[in-house]
């Protein structure tokens, strides 16, 4: 599997998991629970590989990604500390829905500017082997991932 590929079928996983999340009960605090914790680990695995083998990729084959992939980090970096922050609050919490709300929106915003924007400029510049192999790479440092999300780089940042 190609890359891009990877990634959308990645955006795609987390989109269900939304969906599910949006019409889960009011009170379903157990499912609005396990599904957080399901999004988390999701999001930490893609975001870890995003920021250790594709963006590096994309930036040294098509440098005009450089901005784009800069203010990913950033919104990565949002991302994380909002997960890592509902890991730690009660689903019964009033804030608790509203964080996962700002979540979602910081998501798809993140996701429409990475598949409009700039995955056609990557796959442009890289071509279907190169991008296979990349995919191939991304697919099994999934394996590595860390758990929690402040272990990924741009947490740090």
């Amino acid at each position: 599997m190609d890359a891009i590929v990877l990634l959308k079928e990645d955006h795609k996983v987390v989109e269900g998991l939304f969906k599910q999340f949006e019409k889960a009960g009011e009170r379903a605090y157990t499912e609005k629970r396990r599904l957080v914790d399901k999004i988390t680990k999701e999001l930490v695995t893609h975001t870890y590989i995003e920021e250790e083998i594709f963006y590096p990729a994309a930036r040294a084959k098509v440098p005009q990604t450089t901005d784009h992939v800069l203010e990913s980090v950033e919104e990565h970096h949002v991302v994380v500390w909002i997960l890592a922050e509902l890991e730690k609050l009660d689903p019964k919490d009033e804030r608790f829905d509203a964080k996962v709300t700002v979540l979602m929106e910081n998501v798809r915003h993140h996701v429409k500017e990475e598949e409009q924007d700039w995955f056609p400029q990557v796959r442009e510049a890289m071509g279907r082997n190169e991008l296979k192999d990349l995919g191939e790479r991304m697919d099994k440092a999934k394996a590595d991932a860390p758990a929690h999300p402040l272990s990924v780089p741009s947490a740090q940042q």
